[in-house]
């Protein structure tokens, strides 16, 4: 799994000199994400045919996204931070992104606002599964706007990834495709091994079933990318690509794989009973989801600038660890979630804090 991690992070490297990065780091979620998919599949086949498990499909999704965002993003600022300061008593540095990542912070809002319509309903079936996918391939669609990377900076890369980018003709996309295909390959054989083995050990030291699928499934099934992004924060010029890759990553659970659960939910229970019906939530369901919209868009606000610093990171791993060290704590926490949203678009309004990503993100729409 650890080989596999890599072969896909030196493929993404490489490839963002023929694609844009933004494309390749879309390319890199979808092979790290799959084992989550894997996981999230299985849950809402097994709801479909027994709606009492409906809630697990929604612990799932949740904590995938709340752990690659409360602390998935302040451990690769950390890494990155401490990796580059030589002096105990320099200041910590912030992660300082490129004009092109606007579109992935962006990119989170869309989805981000349909998804107060599912909260709403408190359901989604299969038209707001198209809905999301349809978001989904918009942001592509913008991603390829964007220019590749001048092979001037091909020298910050690993060696492997120098290496495949220097083939000349047809073999340079054959080896560069070759390490997608070849690191994709081992993760989904090493994956599911590796997975229910963990599970297997969790559940003999008496995690429950809840906290299993909610916070130890997800951990375990992102495993490879947070290899690979720690991986890159070590280097002080590819950690804004290490953010990026898990605000991708983020990207795709709040469209391609919360689209999934209505889709193969409603299959489920079509085969089980003869009738295909929308996938619903209670109370403690929508709770979880308005709490992880909460972190999203805090999330998103504290990139808006366009930079990630240690108080930014500090605020969103303080706060997961509220959550998941005290759980009976959520509500509490979606109430500091919404004030710190509150200070930050004052901050905005008042001029305070540089409202960047957007203009950014309308200059890549203008070119041509």
């Amino acid at each position: 799994m650890l080989l596999s991690a890599f072969l896909v992070a030196w493929g993404a490297e490489a490839a963002q000199f023929l694609i844009s990065q933004g494309l390749a780091l879309a390319l890199l979620a979808w092979l790290q994400t799959s084992p989550e998919f894997a996981v999230e599949a299985v849950i809402a086949w097994e709801a479909g045919k027994d709606p009492a498990r409906a809630h697990l499909a929604i612990a799932n999704l949740t904590g995938a996204i709340r752990l690659l965002l409360g602390l998935g993003w302040p451990l690769i600022y950390f890494v990155f931070a401490f990796s580059g300061r030589k002096d105990a008593t320099q200041r910590l540095p912030s992660i300082t992104l490129e004009r092109q990542h606007a579109i992935e912070i962006i990119g989170l809002i869309p989805p981000l606002l349909y998804f107060l319509v599912i909260i709403a309903k408190q359901a989604f079936g299969w038209i707001d599964a198209v809905v999301l996918i349809a978001l989904y391939a918009g942001y592509l669609a913008v991603l390829l706007r964007t220019p590749p990377h001048a092979a001037e900076a091909l020298e910050d890369a690993p060696a492997v990834s120098r290496w495949a980018y220097r083939q000349r003709g047809w073999r340079r996309p054959l080896v560069i495709g070759g390490l997608f295909a070849v690191g994709g390959g081992l993760l989904y054989a090493t994956a599911h091994p590796f997975l229910e083995s963990m599970l297997a050990v969790a559940g003999l030291l008496g995690f429950s079933q809840f906290f299993l699928v909610q916070w130890v499934a997800p951990f375990l099934s992102e495993f490879p990318e947070f290899v690979s992004t720690v991986s890159w924060a070590r280097r002080v010029t590819r950690a804004p690509m290490a953010l990026m890759n898990l605000v991708s990553s983020n990207i795709n659970q709040w469209t391609v794989l919360a689209a999934m659960i209505p889709l193969v939910y409603g299959y489920s229970h079509w085969r089980a009973t003869g009738m295909w019906v929308d996938f619903r939530f209670d109370g403690p369901q929508r709770l979880e989801l308005e709490l992880t919209l909460l972190q999203t868009v805090l999330g998103m606000l504290l990139l808006f600038s366009m930079e990630f610093g240690w108080l930014d990171a500090t605020i969103l791993l303080v706060l997961w660890l509220a959550q998941f060290l005290v759980p009976h704590w959520r509500e509490e926490v979606a109430v500091a979630y919404g004030i710190w949203i509150v200070v930050l678009v004052i901050g905005f309004a008042v001029g305070g804090k540089r409202l960047l990503a957007p203009r950014y993100f309308l200059e890549t729409l203008r070119r041509r």
